[in-house]
Order: structure tokens, then C-alpha cells, then sequence
């Protein structure tokens, strides 16, 4: 039987054995050096120097030096000797399996490979063709540009000045100095970019984890649909933050009171009230300006939300009806809801006492600042039924777009760039059901220095004795940009006509956050010693 000489040992081994010990050809990349690419399929082949000019390495360097291939993938096989039929079918056999099992295994690490980077949690996909898409793009591009800019600055005193300041980038497809070039013309303004930066670091916001969960692969998800107001919601990947659309007057209104929201914020680490984290401006070509605003998410993405209300203290109208309940179990229910179903937040004298006193430092900033129509926002967690009942899983939805193929094939004719690789491919995917294993397991740093939400990412319910008990609340005082304006006033002038103007939810700013208070100690909270 012929033998040839063996790579490992040196020992002359029957060629009929070859099948068998032979590794699969290595693919050489036309893009290497010859001589990197020479030592590493020596060190593949064998753990020790091999014949210094072996037949396979002349073949080598030619598909590296050739033109014509060097576009192409070359798969080159050591010079094994003449093989009779029988050997060469059982060596070319055993190449195929092998190559079979590595696709395979590809696929099978694609599949579980760690992306979270591609994955969108919550809400419906925002993808291209999507009607917001290029708006949630170049929202996110604005962020990105805008908070890397002030987050690399050395630190420095506030000025009255910076409560003022407006910060505009224009974006287009070349680029220049400040901007990168992005794929959609449109100009850019940041808003009290230091005050909005000292505030994150007030809020223990790492500027890192901002950006990521903000911005990464452009991938936004959205709410279903927008509000009365016509604003439209958008949550991060992570159902940490939320993008809010707001109208002209109220972007106005924030920067008038920013320095007084800031204040209040530095003196009251623990308030109660919406946290923002920026402030910004989107102008498209031939379209009009879009303002937003990027908040902090109340709701957890760790836990089942079992119950949510919207709490007012206002009567008229407040109630989500059956027939909205029976199409949509989890619908946010409204004061008359809460009264009618006789719920209490069920704390203890500690608690409690500390809980409205919170909330009334709160409302005096409000009620002082003219702003009414602002309402308590409180999330049930059950911790009895705990996640067990799929919540997330049924009412959330997410994307996650493969990346890789797409990858492969436009880095094959050195076209599109990563973002352009996402858009693809969440165009190519389908929003499909939640799995809640893909959101976080527990709660996000930030919310354990703020006592209301520091257990569990909440604030756990207590009894007479200051004992936990088996519910968290998350609770926080959302929609305070509403002013009382001149619309305000016409709106209850003319409701006082055919309603009690105690219980519509236009009145004066004084008025309106004194009921707010009564509703909430009186309705809303537990009174252990009365109610037993």
C-alpha cells in the first residue's frame, strides 16, 4: 500500500489512513499577508515547524499574489500524494461531514449568539418603511452626537446662561467636523445640554448606559398608539427610558421653569415627580420642527404590572369602561375605577408619612409653577402571582433581526454600514411575542437611591405594623408641563356651565393640587385605624 509522509509525527503512515486524520482545508482570506497567512495554516496544521517550502505553500502565496482571485474565497488542501479511488471518495466524504457539522454548528451559534445589542423589547417595531421611522432615526442620531459631545467635557459650574443654552448640529449625508454622515438630511438642537447632563448625574444616570440604551443600532420600539394630545411614545430597547413627542407651548413651558425643576430636584433626591433626562429638536427637510423630550419609566421592566391607574383626584368622566377592560384587561384605569373597586395603597404610619409628605413637597412646586392637569401614576405588582401569568410576554412585543447573513453579504461588495445592516434587517423581521427572559431580571441601578423606588425597583406595601406585605408600587407624578393657560381657563369656564366645577379636571393650579392631596390621603391611601 503507498504511504505518505505524516505532518504530525514524521512517521510513514498508509495514505488510506489520511481520510481519516486529515483536518478540513483551511479558507485563507486574500485579504491577509502571505507570509500571516502561511504561519498561521502552519500552526493549524502542526504545533511545530513544518518543511520550510512545503508544496501547499507556493499555492499559497499564487491565490494571494493573483488578481483575478483574490475577490474569491480559496480553499487550499496540503499535497497528500496520488490516492487511489477507494481513499480519495472516503477523504472527500469526510470533508463534506465536516463541513456540514461546521455549518451546522453556525447555525446553531447564530441562533443563541449573545444579540442583545439587535433586540427591541417593548412595543410594536419601529423599522424602515415604518411612517416614524426616519423621525426615530434621526431622534436617536441627535442624541447620540449631542450627549457624547457634553458627557466628554470637563465638568464645570452651571451658569444662568446654560438654563438657556440651544445647541444646533446639522446632519447630512457627507458630514463634517462636528456630525458624522448620516443617511437622512435634517438639522438638530439640544437644549440646556449642561443642565440636562447634571441632572442625569443627579438621577445616577451613567451617560454610557444613556447613549447604549438609547441609541444602539438605531432600533427604537414604539407605543401603539399616540394619546389625546397626538403625542407619540417611544421606549428604549430595555424599557428604561421613554422618548415623548410634545407640542411647541409645552417645550417652551420646560425651558421657563428648567431652573426651577432643576432646584427642586438637587433639594429632593427622593421626588416623586417625571424625571427628565433631555430636552431636544428635530427640523427635517420641508417638514415642520418636532420637539421631545427623554424621560425616566415609571413602570418597571422587571416585573408584571398587574393593576395600573391614573389618578387625577377629579371625578368627571375619570373611568375606563367595561366594554375598553373587556377588549384590553390591562388597560390603565382611572379615578372613578379606584373608588369604584374600593382600592387603598395599603402603607403603614412610616411609609405613609413619608409618601405624602413627598408628594405635597411636590404639588407646592407645581401649584406654584401654574401647572395643573398632572396626575399620580401607580403600577400593582402582586407579588403572590409574581410573573407567573405571562403579562409581558402577551401584551409586549419586540424585534430581533438577524444580522450576520446581511452582514456577510454586504462586506462581500464593501457596501453599507452597520446601521444600513440593521435597517435591513429589521425591515426582513417580524415583531413577534415578548419572551420576559430577554428583559432585565432585576431593576436598573439608578432606582435604588431614590427611597420610592428602591425595593425591588418600587416601594413595597406595609400594614399597621410597618411589616411588608405582598404588593409593590410604582408610582410617580407624570404630564407636568401643562400650564394654566388661556385655553385652560375657556376650557373651564365653559365646563362649569353644565358640570360641578369642583370635579372637572380644568381648574386653577391652587385648587387643582389641593384636591389632588385630599384625593390622594383620603381615597387613595389606607387609614389603618379607620378603615379596621
Amino acid at each position: 500500500m503507498p504511504t505518505s509522509q505524516s505532518v504530525r509525527s514524521g512517521k510513514s503512515v498508509p495514505e488510506s489512513r489520511l481520510s481519516k486524520d486529515h483536518k478540513e482545508p483551511i479558507p485563507v482570506n486574500p485579504n491577509l499577508d502571505t507570509h500571516y497567512s502561511t504561519r498561521r495554516m502552519s500552526e493549524d496544521v502542526a504545533p511545530f515547524p513544518l518543511d520550510p517550502n512545503p508544496s501547499f505553500v507556493s499555492q499559497t502565496k499564487r491565490a494571494s499574489s493573483t488578481p483575478t482571485l483574490s475577490r474569491h474565497r480559496r480553499t487550499l488542501t496540503p499535497d497528500l500524494g496520488e490516492l487511489g479511488p477507494e481513499d480519495q471518495a472516503a477523504l472527500e466524504a469526510e470533508i463534506t461531514a465536516r463541513r456540514a457539522a461546521r455549518r451546522a454548528s453556525r447555525r446553531i451559534q447564530h441562533k443563541y449568539d449573545d444579540d442583545d445589542d439587535d433586540r427591541v423589547m417593548i412595543g410594536t417595531r419601529v423599522g424602515e418603511g415604518h411612517r416614524n421611522y426616519q423621525l426615530m432615526y434621526d431622534m436617536l442620531t441627535g442624541i447620540r452626537i449631542a450627549v457624547g459631545r457634553v458627557s466628554a467635557k470637563i465638568r464645570r459650574d452651571l451658569s444662568d446662561d446654560d438654563f438657556k443654552a440651544a445647541h444646533k448640529l446639522v446632519f447630512d449625508v457627507t458630514g463634517n467636523e462636528l456630525t458624522p454622515g448620516v443617511k437622512y438630511d435634517f438639522k438638530f438642537k439640544d437644549y440646556a445640554p449642561w443642565v440636562f447632563r447634571y441632572l442625569r448625574e443627579q438621577f445616577h444616570i451613567d451617560p454610557a448606559d444613556y447613549m447604549m440604551s438609547l441609541t444602539n443600532k438605531y432600533i427604537l420600539s414604539e407605543l401603539g398608539s399616540p394619546g389625546k394630545s397626538g403625542s407619540f411614545f417611544y421606549y428604549s430597547r430595555d424599557y428604561r427610558f421613554i422618548i415623548k413627542t410634545i407640542h411647541h407651548t409645552e417645550h417652551k413651558f420646560m425651558r421657563k421653569i428648567l431652573k426651577d425643576y432643576y432646584q427642586h430636584v438637587c433639594e429632593n433626591p427622593h421626588t416623586l415627580l417625571c424625571r427628565f433626562y433631555g430636552l431636544h429638536r428635530i427640523k427635517l427637510p420641508h417638514g415642520s420642527k418636532i420637539h421631545f423630550v427623554v424621560m425616566g419609566n415609571v413602570l418597571p421592566s422587571n416585573k408584571d404590572v398587574h393593576e395600573t391607574y391614573d389618578l387625577k383626584g377629579s371625578t368627571y368622566g375619570r373611568i375606563t369602561t367595561d366594554e375598553d377592560i373587556n377588549k384590553n384587561p390591562h388597560a390603565v384605569l382611572k379615578d372613578l375605577n379606584w373608588v369604584n373597586r374600593k382600592k387603598r395603597l395599603e402603607l403603614g404610619a412610616q411609609k405613609k408619612a413619608l409618601f405624602l409628605e413627598q408628594l405635597r413637597t411636590d404639588v407646592q412646586l407645581l401649584s406654584r409653577l401654574n401647572i395643573m392637569d398632572y396626575s399620580l401614576l401607580i403600577g400593582i405588582h402582586d407579588i403572590i402571582r409574581g410573573n407567573t401569568e405571562n403579562i409581558r410576554d402577551s401584551n409586549l412585543r419586540f424585534v430581533q433581526p438577524h444580522t450576520k447573513e446581511l452582514e456577510r453579504t454586504l462586506s462581500r461588495n464593501r457596501r453599507g454600514s452597520k446601521a444600513d445592516i440593521v435597517r435591513r434587517a429589521i425591515k426582513l423581521s417580524n415583531p413577534v411575542q415578548l419572551d420576559s427572559s430577554l428583559l432585565p431580571e432585576t431593576p436598573f441601578e439608578e432606582r435604588k437611591y431614590c427611597i420610592f423606588y428602591s425595593e425591588d425597583g418600587g416601594f413595597k406595601s406595609t400594614d399597621e405594623n410597618n411589616q411588608p406585605t405582598d404588593k409593590v408600587y410604582y408610582m410617580g407624578v407624570i404630564d407636568i408641563l401643562t400650564r394654566y393657560s388661556l385655553l385652560k381657563r375657556a376650557e373651564h369656564a365653559l365646563k362649569s356651565l353644565t358640570q360641578n366645577k369642583d370635579t372637572i379636571s380644568a381648574i386653577h393650579p391652587k385648587m387643582y393640587g389641593e384636591r389632588f392631596i385630599a384625593f390622594i390621603e383620603n381615597l387613595a391611601v389606607i387609614n389603618y385605624k379607620k378603615d379596621n
